[in-house]
């Protein structure tokens, strides 16, 4: 219960913090950095550090894919912001970090390869910079180009967490 109590307040504090910049190779062999404030577009930035929280990060993928990027849904806005999924590979975990890249280059999903971002190094300033204290779940930020954390969840996809994502951007 007190971890639960921690992790709502934190979502709630960090909007309007700077979100901590991260650096990592999309699936096309480029760099990309996060914030990008050569960018006017809003980010919407997935990330996930242990393999317990891979199963909630999957349920994000499609309802943010299909409105985000492919901008799918008959009565749905068309947002113009970047999605990325950051798979982080930290400690002993930056040992599987070239397969898990070479595996997924393979797939025939090229139109994910602009949106998957891998990052290879330490968690600690992310860890306590963004309070991703849960290793069991993945944590989204919405952050606008000059890195200003717009809205934060957390967990497992659910409609009303979408719905939230949508607002602060409505409303930025």
């Amino acid at each position: 219960m007190k971890y639960l109590a921690l992790a709502l307040l934190s979502v709630f504090f960090l909007n309007g913090e700077k979100f901590t910049s991260i650096s990592g190779e999309n699936l096309n062999g480029l760099t990309i950095t996060l914030p990008d404030s050569s960018s006017e577009k809003l980010n919407l930035v997935a990330l996930s550090y242990s393999k317990k929280s891979e199963g909630s990060l999957k349920s994000w993928f499609m309802p943010l894919y299909d409105k985000f990027v492919l901008k799918r849904g008959i009565f749905d806005k068309s947002y113009d912001i970047n999605t990325y999924f950051i798979p982080m590979f930290t400690g002993l975990k930056k040992s599987a970090y070239e397969n898990t890249l070479k595996k997924l280059k393979e797939s025939n999903r090229k139109t994910l390869f602009d949106h998957i971002v891998f990052y290879k190094g330490d968690l600690e300033p992310y860890k306590s910079d963004l309070s991703l204290d849960e290793k069991t779940i993945p944590y989204l930020f919405l952050i606008d180009p000059q890195g200003t954390i717009v809205h934060r969840t957390q967990g497992k996809f659910t409609e009303g967490k979408l719905e939230k994502i949508e607002e602060a951007i409505d409303n930025y």
